[in-house]
């Protein structure tokens, strides 16, 4: 975990690079980022909100994916992050612990999405801090299990698989591009596995004591070869 500070703490300052940017874009005019919510009114505030957020959480996925998919940015960027693979090396200081260019890289959606949706100043700014409580609560290994948001559970097997479950406030990208794989299931398929191995091939589906020896007494009649390992 000390490690993990370090990188965090090394890596933070770096990161306010973007937001200074974005800032001094917005006060240019450049952008299409309004201050106050009465220019547009509270529906259409709401309305760009979620425009806003959909094009965030595709624009991360992407940028997430690629990071894994192209592998000199995965080799000098990212792996950075992703020496922590493992539940037991997981914390929420592993969620900041990234090469600066490789944290900046996944926030720019939040700021090539100021060109495209009118949103209010103040709530980008928060959404963007955000990013940073939000990265730390996905990276505790505490799954909350509230469908649809991409929880800590999902993001710890993206940790240790490395090819599922890019995305950033909930599963649908992942859903939609075929990388979803759900913690529950992935906890059953654990059990499942593990009885294989504590059974042999004994088909542990049975749960009651009579099916499961009757299998056992099956394996032992065709094989003559002695009880399995239990």
């Amino acid at each position: 975990m000390r490690l993990q500070m370090f990188v965090a703490m090394k890596a933070m300052p770096w990161y306010t690079l973007l937001p200074t940017v974005s800032e001094s874009m917005i006060e240019r005019g450049w952008t299409k980022c309004f201050a106050s919510i009465g220019e547009f009114g509270w529906i259409l505030y709401f309305v760009y909100i979620a425009i806003y957020l959909v094009f965030v959480e595709f624009g991360i996925y992407w940028m997430h994916r690629e990071l894994h998919d192209i592998k000199p940015l995965y080799k000098y960027l990212h792996a950075t992050h992703h020496i922590y693979n493992k539940q037991n090396t997981l914390s929420p200081f592993a969620g900041l612990a990234f090469h600066p260019v490789d944290g900046i890289l996944q926030a720019v959606p939040h700021v090539i999405a100021l060109f495209i949706v009118p949103i209010h100043f103040t709530t980008h700014i928060g959404l963007l801090f955000m990013e940073a409580i939000w990265t730390a609560n996905i990276h505790d290994c505490i799954h909350g299990n509230i469908w649809p948001v991409m929880g800590a559970g999902y993001h710890t097997i993206h940790h240790t698989t490395y090819k599922h479950n890019y995305g950033h406030y909930t599963i649908w990208m992942d859903w939609m591009f075929g990388s979803l794989r759900d913690p529950l299931l992935e906890e059953d398929d654990n059990k499942d596995s593990f009885k294989k191995a504590e059974y042999g091939s004994v088909d542990c589906s049975l749960a009651d004591q009579s099916g499961l020896t009757t299998q056992i007494s099956k394996i032992y009649n065709n094989q003559n070869a002695g009880w399995p390992n239990i």
